[in-house]
Formats: structure tokens, sequence, C-alpha cells
């Protein structure tokens, strides 16, 4: 039995709590987490939805603009947080900062990230003000509104300061590896313009249960029945394969090699050879006069291929300190008729000096010679270089990726045309993510390689890393095959479905023929102003919806 003083006492305690978690901010923090919950490698998009439809309604209530700023920055804040927890793993593969100085990484970055919704609510708030006299007119336009602005500042996000366009909201709408969910949009609205489909299915919910609450006897009944259409139709969508797509093959032979070359070791001088070997034995052929297409990931070859780099820079390769010995093997182990793409570094010199460095992928045909290369144009702040060198320097700061010098960026998407074995569009890891920057439009690839090394990003970096990958296919209408050290490595056809993949943390080979690009889709051809476009007809939807509502 509790004493009088405790029971005294609980009222008091409580009152405080309970104004916390009805408080605002609390909730936009929290809708902000629930929102990124739908993110692989949780999936859990129900959640997403109902986050901004939360999101939403706690906007209507604001008074003030830089309420309504702070209230999406909160969102923004805990979103990205939880979404990018992964960046705190890459800081335990490295021995120049500690560890756990990831964590207060992945929160200074959001700090900055959280700044894009902020915009994009008080931008929604801003056009919705004019309906503040009619509470169900301000719903309605605050909902469409939100969307157009979530679309542009998302895109925003990607470009401004280089651009971070990791998780664009629209990818919790994609279904399993079997099936395309919402995202099946994207061809026609691209990846930003699927993310205004988010916050519309947001703004939808939160109308139905406004309704519900709100209304009584049969307006109750059909509120609640058109949620519960809205809930099954999209769950059956998310869930169901896409069997209605037409699985074809292509003509081109792969190998494509995951050699699960742990991150702990991979840079590593004493595993430089043992790494070669074992990628070598998955790669060698069952026929040596079979044509083939070999994927090597980013980031397992250690060798320099290119000639006339500094002496001491070749001892650090894997044979006998020779490029050309080192692209002789590589030729023997590909087979006389085969391709190899492997990621490799070459170095800028200047006066025989070496200046940087460039993230790039070689083609190496069997005879060991070097057919085509692509350098890394989106390169990673703080992970490939150091953003104000001059200023975090000395404070001991310094880039994830080892190595003194800077990684330069290539000059953008480029096509190889390798006859036979088809035309190449090269991504490499990272790149992948920008929607609408991934080939070149004047010349269409018949298929993107995108090797990776995910394996500093954690439980939650790989899945999320595929599924914007899986996005890229269904936007541009052609297939997808990332290569990679630790996992995840797949081949997407151009329906974003996976044919094939190899989970984290197996050595393992994919054979097959890569998937045939389909005709190129509305936004291959238009790129991100079809996004954009969508933005500017809800804005406009927002200002007129209400009114002829009124009339």
């Amino acid at each position: 039995m509790d004493s009088p003083h405790t029971s005294s006492n609980e009222p008091a305690l409580r009152k405080p709590l309970i104004a916390v978690l009805r408080h605002p901010h609390f909730g936009a923090l929290m809708a902000g987490g629930l929102a990124a919950c739908g993110f692989q490698p949780l999936g859990w998009w129900p959640l997403t939805i109902f986050a901004i439809a939360w999101l939403i309604e706690l906007l209507h209530h604001v008074h003030r603009g830089r309420q309504a700023f702070f209230l999406g920055w909160l969102f923004g804040l805990s979103h990205f947080t939880i979404g990018n927890n992964w960046i705190a793993t890459a800081f335990t593969y490295q021995a120049e900062m500690p560890a756990w100085l990831g964590g207060i990484a992945v929160v200074l970055l959001s700090l900055y990230l959280a700044i894009f919704p902020a915009l994009g609510t008080l931008a929604a708030w801003l056009i919705a003000k004019g309906w503040r006299r009619d509470p169900a007119q301000a719903r309605a336009s605050l909902g469409i509104a939100f969307a157009a602005c979530w679309i542009v500042t998302e895109w925003m996000r990607a470009w401004v300061f280089t651009g971070f366009a990791w998780n664009p909201l629209g990818v919790s709408l994609l279904g399993g590896f079997a099936t395309q969910g919402l995202a099946l949009l994207s061809p026609w609205i691209g990846t930003y313009g699927l993310s205004g489909v988010v916050v519309l299915l947001g703004a939808m919910v939160r109308t139905l249960v406004l309704k519900g609450r709100l209304s009584t006897g049969s307006a109750r009944i059909a509120s609640y029945a058109a949620l519960l259409a809205l809930a099954v139709g999209l769950s059956l969508l998310m869930l169901l394969p896409a069997r209605y797509l037409d699985r074809q093959e292509g003509e081109i032979r792969y190998t494509l090699i995951q050699p699960d070359l742990r991150q702990e070791t991979l840079d590593d001088p004493r595993n430089f050879e043992p790494h070669f070997i074992k990628m070598a034995r998955l790669t060698m052929p069952a026929d040596r006069g079979q044509r083939r297409l070999v994927l090597w990931p980013e980031s397992g070859l250690a060798d320099y291929l290119r000639d006339g780099y500094p002496e001491y820079f070749y001892r650090q390769m894997t044979y006998e300190a020779d490029p050309a010995l080192a692209r002789q093997r590589l030729g023997q182990v590909i087979g006389p008729y085969s391709l190899l793409l492997t990621g490799a570094v070459d170095l800028v010199m200047r006066d025989d000096k070496v200046l940087a460095a460039r993230n790039s992928v070689t083609a190496i045909d069997g005879n060991g010679s070097i057919l085509a290369s692509y350098s890394k144009a989106h390169l990673v702040p703080y992970g490939e270089y150091l953003a104000l060198r001059w200023l975090l320097e000395p404070l001991g700061a310094t880039r994830l990726v080892p190595g003194a010098l800077d990684f330069w960026p290539g000059p953008g998407p480029r096509t190889s045309d390798f006859g036979t074995l088809g035309k190449a569009g090269i991504q490499i890891c990272y790149e992948i993510v920008f929607s609408g920057e991934v080939i070149d439009r004047t010349e269409r690839p018949d298929y993107i390689f995108n090797p990776s090394n995910d394996g500093w990003f954690g439980a939650w970096g790989p899945p999320q890393h595929l599924a914007q990958a899986r996005l890229r296919a269904l936007e541009e209408g052609l297939p997808v095959l990332r290569s990679t050290t630790t996992g995840i490595s797949a081949v997407i056809d151009a329906d974003g479905i996976v044919r094939q993949f190899a989970p984290p943390h197996v050595a393992t080979r994919l054979d097959g023929r890569i998937p045939p690009a389909e005709r190129p889709t509305l936004f291959a051809r238009m790129g991100n102003a079809l996004p954009l476009a969508l933005a500017a007809v809800l804005i406009v939807l927002s200002l007129v919806a209400p009114r002829r509502r009124k009339a």
C-alpha cells in the first residue's frame, strides 16, 4: 500500500511529464524519429506517413513563422539523426579520431540538414496563412503546400554545399526486393516527386482522422472506412510482388564479385595480396573462351594501375611494384575475351609532383590494357576530402578515408562504349543517391555499374544504399549492378526489382546476363524538371483549391 506522502506527490510529478509529452516541440521530435523508421532496414513505411500527418497537424496550430520553422527543424533533427546513425559506425574504422566523435558528427550533420525541412514547414505555413480565418480551408491548403515545399527543399538538399541527398522521404515507398510499391510512380515524377506523394498521403490520413473525430454517425463511419480502405490499398501495393512485369534476360554475360573484405583489414598492406588472391579465385572463369563483363568493387584492389607515378607509391602494390605486371595478371585472371571494371585509385600529377588522388573505376581487357576510366564526381565530404582543411586540420580533424592526399572530383557522368559488352554508365558508391545526376544524357548507357565499399556503414547504411540504387534504376529505366566489398551486392533490373543479391559478409559471386534496359522514361528525358513542375502545380492547387471549396 502506497504511503500518503507518495500518493500526494503523484499528481505533482505527473503534470510536468504530461505537459512535456503534449508539447508541440516534443511532438515534432517524435514525429521526425518515427518518419525515419520508414527507411531500410526497418521499412516501417506506415510510420513515415503517420509522422508526416502528425507534423502537419502540429504545424496547423502555430501562429508565427518562427514557430513553424522551429517545428520543422526539430522534426528534421531527430529524423536525420536516426536515419543517418550509420555514419557513427564509420568512425570506428580509423585511428586518427576517437570513435565517440561519430555520434557527435551525426548530430552535428543533422543540425544542418534539419534546416531543409524547417524551410519547408515555414514556406508551407506562409502559403496557408491567408486561410487562417477558416480552419478547414487552412488545413486543405497546408497539406498541399507542404508537399510542394518538401519537394523543393529536398531537391535543394541534394545540391546546396555540394549536397547530401541520402534518404529522400520517397524511398520509404519502395517495396521489397520483388516489389515496387508506390515507387512505380518515380519514372513519371522522380524521387523528389515521390517524396511529395508521401506528404500528400500524410495530409490525407490527417484529414480522414480529423473528420472521424469531429463527425458523428454515418459521417464518422465513412471517414474511418475511407482510412481503412487507404491502409489496405497501400499495404497490398507495397507487399504484393510485381508479377505483371516482364522478366526478360539480356545478352551480356556478367560475373559480379563480392569478396567479403572486412573494413578493419582493408587498408593493411599485409592483406593486399591475400585480398587479391581471394578476388581472383572468385573471378576465374569456368570457360576461358567465354566473353563476359567482370565487376569488382570499390576499394578492393590495392594496385596503382597507371605508369608514371613516383616509385614510393608503387611500393604499396601487391605485385612487384610494377603497374604493367599488375595489369597483366588482371588480364590473366579474367581471361582473354573478358573485360574487368574495377575500383582503383588514380593520382593527379603536375610537374612530377602528386597533387591529389581520384577515386576511379578502370576498365582492363584480357590483354591487361586499360580501355577506359571514370573518376568519381560526387565525393563524400569529410570522408574523401577534408572541407575547410586550413581550419580543421590544426584542430586534429581528418577525413575518414586513410591517406594524406585529398581526393579530387571527376567531371561527372560519362558513358563508356565496350562494343558487344554494352555501354556502361558508372557511379561509384555514394554517387548513386543523387537523383537525376547518374547518367550522361547525351549518350544513354545500357546499364549502370555501381561499385561500392559499404563495409564501414554498419547495419543501416548498406540496405539504405541499395534502396536508393533501386530508385535510380526505376527513374532511368536502366539496370543497376552493385559490386561491394562486404554487401549488399545486387543485380537490379530496369523496373527496380532485385534479380540477384549477395547478403552482407558473404564471399561469393553472381553470374548471369545483364537485364535489358527499358525505353527512356519520362524522368530520363526531363530529369528533375518533373518534380519541380509537380511542386509548382501543388502550390497553385494550395492557393486555388480552398477558394473553390468555399465557393
